[in-house]
């Protein structure tokens, strides 16, 4: 039996298993004020992603100031890479998400516990295949990217080594997706916090003082997603009624697995895409030299501390609109995107603002160069006049992720890869922009993923509700 198959049957049954009493550890957002519901969730979701983000920011100021520009350029040369292999991790855990949030949602404890146990197996299988493929694809991809030599031995180190420990993410990404399925997004966020402070220590112990060089930093990464994966679970079994799980839910349920195959891959190739893209563009930023790279590293990383509040909503709303659409509540799902949207137009306006007025500084956080200052200024101006649409996208996506509508799921890789090529090629080349077609690259493809996701919203929830009043 199908995953939609199961949930249409819950619907329009009466739940057979006592169901579980649901204590503080989990969140009901079929009930209650949309708006405050997505704020409780998303706040600590927040809070844990500005953490996740110390990990990469910490090494690169690590790795810049005291390792230089080169070796800043390189780890930044690699890190779409490596993030290939995470994201089908994250694409995967995410799936799993879905699924169980769906059944949280209809009310069955019951296949709550048996998908959780089920996850074990897809979450460990493709993060071990994940850490084989990395380790083995490292030299090749590297000169595939068009790394200059200079920062080729930095790239190689810590790519190797983070690779190495995909599984790592995988547990991590698979425990935390679980958790806010189910409504926790706190418990994800304490360990974060610990695993960013023991990340932060151990780039200065091993860079600075025992000069471990990139390795050192790409250690200390490991280390601390190790920390936060083994600690979220033992927290969860100990805390979560859902984590008590019985020996016979350990069976392997092909209904299940299928469910989170066919809601999971999609996603995964979702965010592999926008790996795959992004990469592209990093290769085309590396033949222009370190200092461009340096710049074009150090704007990702402030980025990726900007677009957290979106990420976070994102993620609340994929939460809300699994657990709702399991419940059959399709105006709930519509107010709550119309809320979030308003929040989004409202920070991308504050974000540009703080963007215009600091944007200097913030890279001289980064760097001492004044050559790359300057570059990185001007491409972080660029960057911040798009990021309505940027957050547009982490909202409607993250709706729509949560409705399972693996449709979309794909047309958004195609659009990341189509987008990024086609108008890198028209700006740097047609246009002779040069590296600057890179940024500009980058927010004519938001705008257009953004109206997509907008239109694809709208016809997914009207079918969706068309098929639930013809039941």
């Amino acid at each position: 039996m199908s995953e939609e198959n199961i949930v249409e049957k819950v619907l329009n049954s009466t739940v057979s298993e006592k169901q579980l009493n649901r204590k503080e550890h989990v969140m009901d957002m079929t009930e209650g004020n949309s708006l405050k519901l997505i704020m409780k969730f998303s706040i600590p979701l927040l809070i844990g992603n500005l953490f996740q983000q110390v990990y990469s920011v910490v090494d690169s100021v690590v790795v810049g100031r005291h390792l230089g520009a080169n070796a800043l350029g390189g780890v930044g040369s690699v890190g779409m890479i490596s993030f290939l292999f995470f994201s089908l991790c994250s694409g995967m855990a995410s799936g799993i998400g879905v699924v169980i949030a769906k059944y949280f949602g209809a009310k069955r404890d019951d296949l709550v516990r048996k998908a959780i146990a089920n996850s074990i197996y897809v979450i460990l299988g493709v993060g071990l295949l994940m850490s084989v493929l990395g380790v083995c694809l490292t030299g090749p991809l590297i000169r595939l990217m068009n790394t200059p030599a200079e920062t080729v031995p930095y790239a190689y180190t810590y790519m190797k080594i983070t690779c190495a420990f995909t599984v790592a993410v995988a547990v991590y990404n698979g425990i935390s997706s679980i958790l806010r399925a189910l409504g926790d997004s706190r418990t994800p966020l304490i360990f974060l916090m610990i695993a960013s402070v023991i990340n932060a220590v151990l780039d200065i112990i091993f860079v600075v003082y025992l000069d471990m060089g990139v390795a050192g930093a790409a250690y200390a990464t490991v280390f601390s997603q190790i920390v936060s994966g083994i600690g979220s679970i033992i927290y969860a079994v100990k805390t979560n009624s859902y984590f008590k799980i019985r020996r016979e839910d350990f069976r392997v349920d092909h209904s299940i697995l299928k469910a989170d195959f066919k809601i999971g891959l999609p996603m995964a190739v979702q965010t592999s895409m926008i790996s795959i893209s992004c990469s592209l563009l990093q290769a085309l930023i590396n033949g222009y030299g370190p200092a461009v790279m340096a710049a074009y590293t150090a704007t990702g990383k402030v980025e990726g501390i900007v677009f957290q509040p979106f990420s976070s909503l994102g993620l609340a709303l994929s939460t809300f609109a699994g657990q709702n659409i399991g419940a059959g509540q399709y105006d709930r799902i519509k107010k709550a995107v119309w809320q979030a949207e308003c929040i989004t137009i409202g920070l991308s306006a504050v974000l540009f603002a703080a963007i215009l007025l600091f944007r200097e500084n913030i890279i001289h956080f980064f760097v001492t160069d004044q050559e790359v200052i300057r570059l990185g200024a001007k491409g972080m101006v660029i960057s911040g006049s798009m990021y309505v649409a940027l957050g547009t996208i982490y909202t409607l996506r993250g709706a729509l992720n949560g409705m399972g509508d693996v449709v979309f799921s794909m047309i958004n890789g195609f659009l990341e890869v189509g987008g990024r090529v086609v108008f890198a090629l028209f700006l740097m080349y047609a246009l002779d922009m040069g590296f600057w077609g890179i940024w500009y690259t980058n927010i004519f493809t938001w705008i257009v993923i953004a109206l997509t996701a907008a239109v694809r919203l709208i016809v997914y929830l009207k079918k969706a509700q068309r098929n639930t009043n013809q039941m």
